[in-house]
């Protein structure tokens, strides 16, 4: 399961996942033509793929999207990668519902999804484990002043959650972990005001470029595998350095 799975990070990694064997149920919001594309792909390739609309902020449409991916069989891998964020700006500019709709989808909904994951995966419920991959931010280190502190608090949160639940269902066969991209280029820079700003940016990178969503699609399938099997409340920065 690949919540924001139409586009970029998430794309990446369904088509990586499907590679090594996975059958992937990918969520999207709004765009059905990029999901429906994922999946023509990963199918081509000879591996199961199915889309399901589903917005992570609500309740409802996750618990929709859960039993539309138990039709592939038995979930045992959640990305919690769908996320938002809006235009830059500060925070003494921002107004609660601004704030309140960040954290619908980035804290909310990956509760949410965690939530079901953990009612399917966990021996405690009869499953036999399983691997939930949270998709940080580097901007939960950094803050992003100026930009998308509340973004950024919203991946802290994350953070959080990922520690405290690893912890939670280690016991139960769950391995949680968290990556924290950096600088990549993907279309969520668009959502806040400037396509181009890993171009800007990415002089404040070590390593003095932009990664690829491909790049992070690496340690997330990893961290998945059961090549990370004594890996758990770990975080991979694949932030170039940064």
């Amino acid at each position: 399961m690949i919540t924001g799975g139409s586009r970029g990070i998430g794309a990446a990694t369904a088509r990586l996942a499907a590679a090594n064997g996975c059958a992937i149920c990918i969520a999207y919001r709004l765009n059905r033509d990029a999901a429906d594309d994922v999946v023509r792909a990963i199918v081509a390739a000879g591996s199961q793929a199915i889309a399901v609309q589903a917005d992570v902020a609500s309740e409802t449409d996750v618990i929709r999207l859960f039993d539309a991916a138990d039709r592939l069989g038995k979930v045992t891998g959640l990305v919690n990668n769908a996320g938002v964020l809006e235009m830059q700006m500060r925070v003494d500019a921002m107004d609660a519902a601004r704030v309140q709709r960040v954290f619908a989808t980035n804290v909310v909904g990956a509760f949410v999804c965690a939530r079901q994951a953990v009612k399917r995966m966990s021996t405690r419920y009869g499953g036999s484990g399983g691997s939930i991959v949270n998709v940080s931010s580097g901007a939960s280190r950094l803050g992003s002043p100026g930009e998308y502190v509340d973004y950024a608090a919203s991946k802290g949160a994350i953070d959080t959650m990922t520690i405290g639940l690893a912890k939670e269902v280690a016991e139960e066969g769950i391995r949680v972990n968290a990556v924290r991209p950096g600088f990549i280029y993907t279309e969520m820079h668009a959502s806040g005001g400037e396509p181009d700003r890993v171009e800007r940016v990415k002089a404040f990178v070590p390593m003095k470029r932009g990664g690829r969503p491909e790049e992070v699609a690496e340690a997330i399938v990893w961290l998945l595998s059961d090549k990370a099997s004594f890996t758990t409340g770990a975080f991979i920065d694949v932030t170039g350095g940064r």
